[in-house]
């Protein structure tokens, strides 16, 4: 896909241009998975609702789904079982700038950037989409490379956006949800949080 931009093109990614960025300030529906699976887990995953929702880029509306529970995928035998949600707003910034920011929460609220990969942690906040934005880069690929793969994301995604269909992707978030084998469950834990 060619960015609207042609400034920004980059080539290097499979489709050869690297989408960043709008520099015009559109709002982009933009939307983060966040998952706790340590200590007060919901408690965490109101402050990074908290927090993001206070960056001066973030506009709303702002919607949250329902919080759900699930098995932890990847990780050792006897890790705690984590809480994970999906954000929604609008944004009108670089989703590189965005992402820094969220390293920079996850960080405030405990997170060590030195963990072993799929370890427990207090939080974590993935960037899934920021509008029709397609980025291929080492630190961030948008939209995010396995949203279509997990139903932890997925199911409270469907929740906001049923109808969504991705950049990169033909079906809707619903019928994605509908295709999707994950072992364990994903229960509905809270609905206001």
């Amino acid at each position: 896909m060619r960015s609207r931009n042609p400034a920004a093109e980059v080539e290097g990614s499979a489709t050869g241009y690297l989408d960043f960025a709008r520099h015009d300030q559109t709002k982009m529906r933009t939307a983060v998975a966040l998952g706790s699976n340590m200590r007060d887990r919901l408690e965490n995953l109101r402050a990074a609702r908290n927090a993001i929702s206070d960056l001066p880029d973030v506009k709303p509306p702002i919607t949250s789904s329902p919080v759900y529970e699930t098995e932890p995928v990847g990780c050792e035998p006897g890790v705690k079982k984590f809480l994970n949600a999906v954000v929604e707003f609008d944004f009108e910034d670089d989703p590189t700038c965005l992402l820094e920011r969220f390293i920079e929460i996850e960080e405030a609220l405990g997170r060590k950037r030195d963990h072993a990969k799929n370890a427990p942690r207090t939080i974590d906040i993935d960037l899934l989409y920021c509008g029709d934005q397609q980025i291929n880069q080492q630190r961030l690929q948008l939209p995010h490379p396995r949203t279509h793969l997990r139903e932890f994301v997925l199911r409270p995604l469907a929740d906001i956006n049923p109808d969504l269909i991705l950049p990169g992707q033909k079906k809707t978030i619903r019928e994605l949800l509908g295709e999707v084998e994950q072992p364990g469950e994903v229960i509905q834990f809270a609905e206001g949080w």
